[in-house]
């Protein structure tokens, strides 16, 4: 097996890191890891067309150490899948991304004494890439977890070949019963005793912050404010898609135009928040996905209240960008809880000379999904033992982790910030061009299985943490098709951008020989009392580029 070039701090700015010290209040056996930022290096005026027509501007990544002697390798972050696999073809990439794509690291099976090469294999399609996988069961560590909290036998995808992903992916979806026919890194984080439950909670950060967390088994109660709506995961019966991911109710929308002090418009003095009609539905939460994806008549109207008619020729709704440097703000309603989203967070600049910006959702008459545009500004726990999403406000205040030690952890958790912590930026950080409109195909689950009952008792297992950056994230979400037999996936939602990195769900159009590894491998946490956490050492990469 021949391996693209090894990573190495010589080669790109973003495997230069950035650390934090810990801060006291984190439990024992929680390890606070750097998180490494970066922005891609400028190119050609012929590159930066092309990056124009494919990228999104940031992606957030998880450093994973795999096998003995651990190989170190960074993969994207994606709530809308739910399969880990590596090694994506760094020469079917264009040629701009195909040094990022050789500094994230690769894991070669033949170099590990615990690898255990399996004969099952399969396609994980998405919007505008796919790969062709074998799977493996190897160790896996985290950043700065001693051998206790290593993990044994987990099983996740090694590519043969990929076309247009330039970095392997780390799904955080419903695995065993659900979408795989094997546990998959969530299930086996709570298998195996490293956490408590099957929940994780994540805060990407602001756009001016560039940084947030991602906790395996807690939650930051120093990055919400107020109470968490308790959101009951639709079941994938019921779902738009047939698929399970984190489908939630939302209530509605609607927004807040700007203070008279932040608008340059008199006529913003006495404008009063706009309702928009029928906004209640279901929505998907996908951290893979750049944009926020709704209904198109919904987002003509959300353009319309901000001064906006005209689209360019990939659908995207042209904004002026002095409205990011107003406090204004569009609201997501759920269960009592509003998530505003200022202006600056759902906004995209894509150059600064001449200002040219675009608002960061899209109309799609297949399924409404909730992007980073949106997650920024939420702090959501995913829960997948109780089957629940709980969404708040985000604001940093600092740090203060609490281990999730069961299925009432989170009732009545409240968020130590107050009221005034939450300040929408001044300005936009500038984003890398918009990406053309992608097809996201979902992953279709293998036997689709409504999820079980809230009451399933949670295994008696540790808590995990986790940091992020918070830019844009650059990646879509697959659409899957029930289907009998091997599954394969058609396109949905032509409307979502996603970058060809995409971390959503693969199809599972497999092609599996041998028998399928249902068990969970590892040992069960039973009996491991108290805290034990640690922390994936998370990278945030700009994937755009400035226009020049």
């Amino acid at each position: 097996m021949t391996l693209p070039i090894p990573l190495g701090e010589h080669d790109l700015p973003f495997l230069k890191e950035k650390r934090k010290l810990p801060a006291d209040d984190i439990p024992s056996g929680t390890y606070t890891l750097p998180i490494i930022h970066a922005r891609r290096p400028k190119l050609s005026s012929r590159a930066i067309e092309i990056q124009v027509e494919n990228r999104s501007d940031v992606s957030y990544y998880a450093q994973l150490n795999i096998g003995t002697p651990p190989q170190t390798v960074y993969a994207q972050i994606d709530t809308g899948s739910f399969e880990l696999w590596v090694n994506p073809n760094c020469s079917n990439v264009q040629s701009a991304d195909q040094r990022f794509c050789r500094a994230i690291g690769f894991y070669d099976p033949s170099s590990s004494s615990t690898a255990d090469v399996t004969s099952q294999s399969a396609r994980l399609r998405y919007g505008i890439g796919s790969a062709d996988v074998t799977y493996v069961r190897d160790s896996i560590a985290l950043p700065n977890a001693g051998p206790a909290e290593s993990m044994r036998a987990v099983q996740f995808g090694v590519a043969d070949t990929s076309v247009d992903e330039f970095s392997g992916i780390l799904g955080l979806g419903a695995g065993n019963g659900f979408n795989t026919d094997y546990p998959n890194f969530v299930d086996e984080l709570a298998a195996q005793g490293i956490t408590n439950t099957k929940a994780f909670s994540l805060a990407l950060g602001s756009k001016a912050e560039e940084e947030g967390v991602l906790i395996f088994g807690g939650v930051d109660t120093s990055k919400f404010r107020g109470e968490l709506a308790h959101l009951p995961i639709v079941p994938a019966d019921d779902s738009p898609d047939g698929v399970a991911r984190y489908w939630v109710k939302m209530d509605s929308i609607s927004l807040t135009p700007p203070s008279s002090s932040s608008s340059s418009s008199s006529s913003s003095t006495d404008a009063k928040p706009t309702a928009f009609p029928q906004t209640s539905m279901t929505v998907f939460l996908d951290s893979g996905s750049t944009l926020t994806l709704l209904p198109p008549a919904l987002v003509r109207q959300i353009a319309s209240a901000l001064g906006s008619t005209q689209t360019d020729d990939n659908g995207f709704f042209v904004v002026d960008c002095a409205l990011a440097g107003q406090d204004g703000t569009i609201d997501f309603a759920f269960d009592g809880v509003t998530i505003r989203v200022p202006y600056a967070e759902m906004i995209r600049q894509v150059s600064s000379l001449p200002p040219h910006c675009y608002l960061g959702m899209m109309g799609s008459t297949e399924f409404a999904l909730l992007g980073d545009t949106f997650l920024r500004s939420a702090y959501a726990v995913f829960d997948l033992t109780s089957n629940i999403v709980h969404l708040a406000p985000y604001v940093n205040c600092g740090t203060s982790i609490k281990s999730i030690t069961s299925t009432s952890s989170l009732s009545n958790l409240v968020g130590t910030c107050d009221n005034d912590s939450s300040k929408a930026p001044s300005s936009p950080s500038p984003s890398p061009s918009p990406t053309t409109q992608k097809a996201i195909s979902k992953p279709t689950s293998k036997s689709p299985v409504s999820p079980p009952a809230a009451s399933t008792p949670a295994s008696s297992s540790p808590a995990t943490t986790v940091n992020i950056p918070s830019p844009t994230s650059a990646a879509g979400t697959p659409t899957a098709v029930p289907s009998k037999g091997a599954a394969t996936t058609t396109p949905a939602a032509a409307a979502a951008t996603r970058s060809s990195s995409s971390g959503g769900a693969q199809s599972s159009a497999a092609t599996t020989t041998g028998a399928a590894a249902s068990q969970s491998s590892g040992t069960s946490g039973a009996g491991r009392k108290g805290v034990r956490g640690f922390a994936l050492s998370v990278v945030f990469a700009a994937m755009g580029y400035l226009m020049i």
